[in-house]
């Protein structure tokens, strides 16, 4: 384990690709190029089809884990993040106890080190794990003892990225093998009250990320033997998403974190043609500076291909949401979105973000309050 800490996500990526392939599972643009190789542009085909893997299943069952918010006392991180992840267990151990098995279990994107807009880049690099690490190994032994997937979200640390906070999904297969670490691709900014986010992002560092891990990295796709799998932690971004379809993307794995919108949610399904299915969190008691109910909790939900609603969580609180996924009828008779780009191609290349690529490639804010200061004047907008 000591020895696999100091890999770096290129080279741990390179070792991971051939692995991968001895499981039965695609070389996936999710994974960086093996070290010496030129990285792929893209992986998107230009006749309606896309790349996959062969299935391992027709159908496999989808459980969403809606569970709490936990955030770690940065002071001593060890701790929490151990009641977290062990927490994470039970709930593993209860979602595969009633209903059936399921094949993939999905949680939120901060279930092991809990979010606190209190921490500065030294505390958060505290709370922050490593991937792999000793929490990824703890849920390995769940992936293994229940032959199921397991994606989570968490913050993270890279030696590639010295000094930058992460935020990680990771998808670990059902032998326990973490066969993608996907980078949140952007953080939404202008919007918060007194503060930014600080955490590091593709975005943020976009020159620096395709040069270590091409573009192809940028919009990740994890072919898989379940089905071609992407994760998201953004929202309102119709975009992305619909170039995560255009790439192969059958089941689009979205987390939350204090609401979301709903329809942002069922149109992605609507407008591509897939399955999504969103992870928020529960009502959290003890939840930092936080209400139990920060308003925006619960609504977990799984959507089909033509937007309708296959399950919706019925509460707040902590609570499983399932839906079966009958991936080998659905990839006979699905395409690419069929789209008219020539409309509007010139349109998207004229256009110019807000706040331009690669803020952080040069300044890692301190703090939230230090962000707020950097990106004041970096806007392109009146």
């Amino acid at each position: 384990m000591d020895e696999d800490k100091k890999l770096s996500r290129r080279t741990l990526f390179g070792a991971g690709m051939g692995a991968a392939a001895a499981a039965g599972l695609a070389a996936t643009p999710t994974l960086a190029a093996p070290v010496g190789a030129a990285p792929r542009q893209s992986s998107q085909r230009t006749d309606g089809t896309y790349e996959t893997v062969p299935l391992a299943v027709d159908a496999w069952t989808l459980g969403v884990v809606q569970s709490r918010v936990m955030p770690v006392d940065a002071a001593n991180p060890e701790k929490k993040r151990r009641s977290n992840v062990e927490h994470m267990c039970f709930l593993i151990d209860a979602a595969q106890s009633w209903g059936g098995k399921k094949d993939l279990l999905f949680f939120h994107e901060f279930p092991i080190t809990g979010w606190d807009d209190s921490w500065d880049r030294k505390q958060a690099m505290r709370v922050a794990i490593d991937i792999p690490g000793p929490e990824t190994e703890q849920l390995a032994k769940k992936a293994r003892q229940y032959g199921c997937w397991l994606v989570f979200g968490s913050y993270a640390r890279d030696p590639a990225w010295p000094g930058h906070l992460l935020s990680i999904t990771t998808v670990m297969n059902d032998k326990g093998e973490i066969v993608a670490r996907d980078w949140k691709a952007r953080n939404i900014k202008g919007v918060f009250q007194g503060f930014e986010l600080f955490t590091t992002t593709v975005h943020d560092v976009l020159d620096q990320y395709v040069e270590m891990y091409g573009w192809d990295a940028v919009v990740p796709v994890i072919r898989t033997p379940l089905g071609n799998l992407a994760t998201s932690s953004l929202q309102r971004e119709p975009e992305y998403f619909r170039a995560l379809a255009m790439k192969g993307a059958e089941v689009i794995l979205r987390t939350a974190t204090g609401g979301f919108s709903r329809p942002d949610i069922q149109v992605t399904s609507l407008y591509n043609g897939v399955y999504t299915a969103v992870c928020n969190n529960a009502v959290s008691p003890d939840n930092g500076a936080f209400f139990e109910d920060s308003g925006g909790a619960g609504a977990s939900a799984i959507y089909g291909p033509q937007g309708e609603l296959l399950a919706e969580a019925n509460s707040v609180m902590e609570t499983p949401v399932e839906a079966r996924i009958p991936i080998a009828a659905f990839r006979a008779r699905h395409r690419q979105p069929n789209i008219h780009t020539e409309l509007y191609v010139r349109e998207y290349d004229a256009y110019r973000s807000r706040y331009p690529a690669g803020l952080f490639s040069t300044y890692q804010p301190s703090d939230g309050q230090d962000a707020l200061r950097y990106l004041k004047d970096k806007s392109r907008w009146k």
